[in-house]
């Protein structure tokens, strides 16, 4: 079975078109539904490829209504699910039921303006009503879209950028050090004793030691990401900032660029301006499947993409055909510890992965994140130090 096979009435089993097995298609099937907002978990995700196998995938119907009956939870779930399946296995719209439009609830939007210009006497009343407003406006704005800002609130924003606290993620060498906590050390304990006479004492321990792991953020600068790139760099600069031994920074277009020496500069303003001047296809094209294929062959291989928690940072808009890309993102996996996307459309409400692009690298994507506010730049923070 493989993805977007439009017109045809049975899933294709096949796996020379895309290279992917059956269980990776499917597999891949339920990540596009969990990305849609589906409650798809592993649990789920196993039992729909379980019911699969019991119905068998020569039939189109079958394969919907495992997935159906396993992957959706309410009634809410049916029409994301049925579009979902449309885009993935292709063919013609299955059972879907129309949900009520509901009304969007009314957000209210701030500007962080000084709301104290304009005199007074200064009474205790007025200024903590000031700080209220001050504190739910800025609230409202970490929620907020970055594309669709005012030049005020982008400049509010680029401060609170200094709020987010990066933890680079950690992993575990095969040293040990002495510890309160942890496995017994017996070498240790064996020695005490001897020193001691024989003597029973107190039981050594240790720990392993740990490294920072590396991290590798490879950010998409193309047209379509115009409107993102400006934040996404900012958000890395201040990675590199906390890290800059193990952060390494890459911008996606036409062309791939190393930007980590521009982004190793401190104040923001000026690395972003040293980026700008070292990146050649800004707001241009994107082949993404291409890029990829460079940084393996001139990075990754070589032992930059190892072990890393690997970042990208696009909305997977891909100029050429996406098969390049799949595989690409294939092999990157393989070498990385994590594989994380992070889309900014992937926080608009409605959004669907049914993007090219999308489609052909979520199966090979441990985590796929929002990136279009401050609050979703926190969370991608959160899933890189877990990792």
């Amino acid at each position: 079975m493989t993805a977007g096979a439009a017109g045809t009435n049975a899933p294709d089993t096949s796996t020379e078109a895309a290279g992917w097995s059956a269980v990776q298609t499917l597999g891949g099937f339920a990540r596009a539904c969990r990305a849609a907002g589906l409650p798809v978990t592993a649990d789920r995700e196993r039992t729909f490829l379980q019911a699969c196998a019991a119905v068998g995938l020569a039939e189109r119907d079958p394969v919907y209504w495992a997935g159906r009956a396993t992957l959706t939870a309410s009634l809410a779930d049916i029409e994301p699910y049925d579009q979902v399946f449309t885009s993935w296995f292709g063919g013609r719209a299955m059972h879907g039921v129309a949900s009520p439009d509901r009304p969007q609830p009314t957000v209210l939007q701030a500007s962080l303006e000084d709301p104290g210009q304009g005199g007074g006497d200064g009474a205790d009343e007025d200024e903590e009503e000031i700080v209220k407003v001050a504190a739910s406006a800025t609230e409202v704005l970490r929620h907020r879209d970055v594309a669709g800002l005012s030049p005020q609130d982008q400049a509010t924003l680029r401060r609170l950028f200094a709020t987010l606290t990066v933890r680079p993620p950690t992993r575990p060498t095969r040293r040990h050090t002495p510890s309160h906590r942890g496995s017994i050390d017996g070498r240790a304990t064996v020695r005490a004793h001897l020193r001691a006479l024989g003597e029973p004492g107190q039981i050594a321990r240790r720990r392993r030691m740990v490294r920072p792991r590396r991290v590798v953020l490879l950010v998409d600068v193309s047209g379509s990401m115009s409107s993102y790139a400006d934040n996404l760099l900012r958000l890395a600069h201040r990675m590199v900032q906390a890290a800059p031994r193990t952060t390494e920074v890459f911008t996606l277009g036409t062309r791939l660029t190393h930007v980590t020496r521009a982004l190793r500069e401190r104040d923001a303003d000026r690395a972003l301006v040293a980026a700008g001047e070292t990146v050649p296809d800004w707001s241009g094209g994107t082949r993404l499947g291409e890029s990829l294929s460079v940084f393996l062959r001139r990075w990754g291989r070589r032992g930059m993409a190892r072990g890393a928690v690997v970042v990208v940072f696009s909305d997977g808009w891909e100029r050429e055909g996406p098969e390049q890309l799949g595989e690409a993102m294939r092999q990157l996996r393989s070498l990385a510890h994590r594989v994380v996307w992070v889309n900014p459309h992937r926080g608009k409400a409605g959004y669907l992965p049914v993007q090219a692009g999308i489609v052909a690298a979520l199966p090979h994507v441990d985590e796929f994140v929002a990136g279009h506010s401050l609050a979703a730049f926190e969370e991608v923070l959160e899933v890189v130090s877990g990792a």
